[in-house]
């Protein structure tokens, strides 16, 4: 069924913002944490930065006064349908635990390869919670996207080779095993957010201030857990700068528009858009941070990705004018 003008319009804008918010993240991030700070003992605290994002996104209501009754009004009223979104939120901390792990014992290659796997975990999620149908051309697009993203974040060799892990076999099974089980709790989270957002009156931005909820809750216990001297000692906002202060927005502001990008598109559609971005940010961090080197991989990579994201589009399109 064709959506209609005003609805393809917002997936359109949705989209748009989430390639550049993504780009934008990616390259001031990289630049708050290596460029800006030469000296480590200056930096900021990245978890503190995450539950300043996840406050901030709970803020995103156009006014305080507007926060406040819908506090009121959609969360402490609803708590069952407030509780909904401490599922996501619970898989999302557990799948940053698991990338952690995974990272503790695999080697670069075999860990970026390997979680390009959400892609297709996503894809399956759809179908059976969803109900979604795909057929053959956008299952192969999807694989080839997958492939695509893997060769884009292929490691270079020279690094790769600095940064060797020697880990035994009984190490190495559970590093592929964390990564694996993120792959279906990043799949499971977003689609089951994205049920939650498509079968209820709940607008995108009440949802979101639920999601930033529990967001900060879990973000609190990750800063008591690893980070709680540092804090005590330098303080929770210790190394913020200006350029800081824009990544925390950029990470407040993408909740809203993965959240529209979910709500008025789909999962899948919000991972085309991601691997564009991964694409793009490396481009850019060619031009102007001249600290990326492509590579072979990367162009097949750029290559497999940019077809893929057209061959699921096209298929699509023929899809609705058939229907119209």
């Amino acid at each position: 069924m064709k959506r209609p003008p005003r609805q393809q319009n917002i997936v359109w804008l949705s989209l748009f913002l989430l390639v550049l918010q993504t780009t934008s993240l990616v390259l001031l991030l990289r630049y708050s944490r290596t460029i800006e700070s030469a000296v480590k003992s200056d930096r900021y605290v990245s978890s503190t930065a995450i539950v300043a994002a996840e406050l901030l996104k709970g803020l995103m209501y156009r006014s305080l006064a507007r926060v406040t009754r819908t506090l009121y009004n959609e969360i402490y009223s609803k708590p069952s349908e407030t509780f909904k979104l401490a599922i996501p939120s619970g898989l999302y901390a557990v799948q940053n635990n698991l990338l952690f792990i995974a990272l503790s014992y695999l080697n670069a290659a075999t860990y970026q390869v390997t979680y390009q796997l959400k892609i297709l975990t996503t894809a399956l999620c759809a179908v059976f919670m969803l109900g979604k149908r795909l057929d053959s051309l956008k299952w192969f697009s999807l694989f080839m996207l997958t492939i695509g993203v893997a060769f884009v974040q292929w490691p270079d060799e020279t690094k790769m080779s600095a940064t060797h892990i020697q880990s035994s076999w009984l190490q190495q099974f559970t590093g592929l095993g964390a990564v694996l089980l993120s792959t279906f709790t990043s799949g499971f989270a977003g689609v089951y957010f994205e049920k939650i957002l498509k079968t209820g009156p709940t607008s995108v931005w009440v949802r979101n201030i639920q999601l930033a909820i529990f967001g900060t809750l879990f973000g609190l216990v990750i800063v008591y857990t690893m980070d709680y001297n540092v804090v005590l000692e330098k303080g929770f906002f210790h190394g913020y700068t200006t350029i800081v202060w824009i990544v925390v927005f950029l990470q407040g502001a993408g909740g809203l528009i993965i959240a529209a990008v979910i709500k008025y598109a789909d999962n899948i559609v919000k991972g085309f858009a991601t691997s564009l971005s991964i694409i793009l940010s490396s481009v850019v961090s060619y031009f102007l941070l001249h600290d990326f080197q492509p590579s072979l991989f990367f162009y097949l990579g750029t290559t497999l990705v940019i077809a893929a994201t057209f061959l699921y589009g096209y298929e699509k399109k023929i899809v609705e004018q058939l229907r119209i």
